[in-house]
């Protein structure tokens, strides 16, 4: 039987085997997402990429001659798990795109069952030793960096081959690149070759490590330091002006969480003797390590506080459960280091472990069809709008019929039936619409068209605001708050809508209405033989203000009969 010293000393067939393995997975992915037809792909068309390009990713990573079946299989029942998610995930949401939370939570699972597979592979049985754990964690993070690197440095080459030979009339290489298939097969054997030649010089591999070792213990105790300060600094600032920032602050906290999480490991290493010498090291350890509890702690307030204004959505619920496991990871150091302060090492890497698998198989379980984070953040929305804490039009209509997927829409469904008069109108017109922007565009004019009798002054007595006519208005843009304006008859045909925006001796503009346009159901717009500028007036009141039609005399350029620029007399 094979053993993992003598997969050590070399298997010269990788960079081709996993070289055609890549072209090959390449060019069934560009056959699932980028075939010409021009539809976009379906659900089960992206589950089957998200399968092709995970299973093949996780080979081409974990892949070695000691016991390949075993990485085929793990890759294989990783990419139709993967798929499975992903087709869940397309046909869950009302835009079918198959990345969203529960699919990238389903990455994050793979990624983690990555080294630990490797593991396991390695010795045979159920154990998990720590050293070959955190030495499989930074390798692969390495070998798929540079790999990705190789693949772009790969096209840039390419690029410049296609150029030169195009000069002297050799257009081969250049047509090729212009193709999807080529490009994609190309991608796919440039990230297999360079992953199977990083893995077969274990040396290069350990040097790049090295390389990333340095950097972060150079970035480290200066991280540490501002961690520490920005942590005692935070008492007497207050958190109100981290609210204000500008930067949304959860987000902010857990990334920086991440990254002190990342530095500590990177400085005590993979074993004791690993771990950095010096007083130095012993600080920046203490800093990092005390620091990811309370910027955890801080996310998780920062997310409750935004609940407590806004209710849940599903980005909530999965950032309250990115802020718990952050929490976790910070007492987990804490407690390390409460038990033996010299040595606390040795224990947070055992905690580190179990956190790691922890977190895998809770990435797995939230991925699956089994919390339905969209029912709940439906009932906690229509709650609120049933409750008065948010107006019909500040509710987020287009949240409740694109991210919360089938019971988001069940709601507006039943708002439409049962619902007030303004709730009922604005959930049919969402429920109609297939695009978030279309929503948004008709929700501003629905907003728009409910303020129409205060804004707008009718000055000629038989004009009516009628459906069609206040909808056009509202779709101009031109009449909202804090605008003010006026609507005069033309003629039989035509009306006149004066807007007036500002205080004081404000601005008044003027533009026409053709009520056939406005019958027919057309969109606002300014048509070719309009006046290029438009007189304006300076207006006090438009409530007081005398209207008139007048007849004008004017002297323009006209060129083939057509107006050309404003009137100069």
């Amino acid at each position: 039987m094979e053993t993992v010293q003598e997969v050590e000393r070399g298997w010269p067939i990788r960079p081709w085997l996993l070289a055609a393995v890549g072209a090959a997975a390449g060019l069934v992915f560009w056959f699932l997402v980028d075939m010409p037809g021009g539809a976009d792909p379906t659900s089960i068309r992206q589950a089957s990429a998200a399968f092709v390009l995970v299973t093949t990713v996780s080979f081409l990573i974990t892949a070695e001659r000691f016991r390949l079946s075993w990485a085929a299989a793990f890759a294989l029942v990783w990419g139709a798990i993967i798929g499975m998610i992903g087709f869940y995930t397309a046909t869950y949401n009302f835009r079918g795109e198959i990345v969203e939370f529960p699919f990238l939570s389903a990455l994050l699972a793979v990624g983690i069952a990555g080294p630990l597979f490797q593991v396991l592979r390695d010795c045979g049985r159920p154990a998990l030793p720590y050293a070959p754990l955190h030495r499989y964690v930074w390798d692969d993070a390495i070998i798929g960096a540079a790999s990705l690197a190789f693949t772009g440095l790969t096209f840039l080459l390419a690029f410049l081959l296609a150029q030169l030979f195009d000069a002297i009339g050799v257009a081969v290489l250049k047509d090729l690149l212009d193709e999807g298939w080529f490009d994609w097969m190309l991608a796919g054997a440039a990230f297999g070759t360079a992953s199977a030649i990083l893995r077969e010089r274990a040396p290069l591999l350990a040097t790049l490590q090295r390389l990333v070792t340095v950097i972060v213990s150079v970035l480290a105790p200066v991280f540490a330091s501002a961690l520490v300060l920005f942590l005692i600094a935070l008492p007497a600032t207050g958190l109100a002006g981290l609210w204000k920032s500008g930067v949304p602050e959860t987000p902010l906290l857990l990334a920086v969480a991440a990254f002190a999480f990342i530095f500590l490991n990177a400085i005590i290493g993979g074993s004791p003797d690993d771990r950095s010498k010096g007083r130095l090291w012993r600080l920046t350890e203490i800093g990092l390590l005390g620091s990811v509890l309370p910027l955890g702690v801080l996310a998780f307030i920062s997310m409750s506080m935004r609940v407590d204004q806004y209710g849940w959505t599903p980005e909530r619920l999965w950032g309250v459960i990115a802020c718990g496991v952050a929490i976790a990871f910070g007492i987990a150091n804490w407690l390390a280091f409460a038990m033996d302060q010299s040595r606390f090492d040795v224990r947070l890497r055992d905690y580190q472990k179990k956190l790691a698998v922890g977190v895998c198989g809770l990435a797995l379980l939230l991925a699956m069809p089994i919390l339905d984070f969209g029912k709940i953040s439906s009932r906690s929305q229509l709650a609120r709008l049933e409750s008065g804490k948010v107006s019909p039009a500040e509710f987020d209509w287009a949240a409740m019929a694109f991210d919360f997927g089938p019971s988001g829409r069940r709601a507006l469904s039943e708002i439409a039936r049962n619902g007030s008069a303004e709730t009922r109108s604005l959930a049919s017109r969402v429920l109609e619409s297939n695009q978030r922007f279309i929503v948004q565009e008709d929700l501003r004019s629905a907003s728009a068209e409910a303020g129409l009798d205060r804004q707008v002054r009718l000055a000629s007595p038989d004009i009516r605001l009628d459906p069609p006519l206040r909808r056009y208005i509202a779709r101009s843009g031109q009449c909202a708050s804090p605008a003010r304006c006026l609507l005069v008859r033309i003629d039989e045909r035509r009306l006149a809508l004066v807007s007036v925006h500002g205080d004081g001796r404000a601005v008044a503009s003027s533009s026409m209405i053709d009520l056939d346009q406005v019958t027919a159901g057309k969109e606002p717009g300014q048509p070719a033989s309009a006046i290029a500028t438009p007189p304006v007036a300076a207006v006090s009141d438009l409530k007081s203000a005398t209207v008139e039609v007048r007849d004008v005399q004017r002297r323009q350029i006209f060129l083939d009969g057509k107006p050309v620029g404003a009137p100069f007399e």
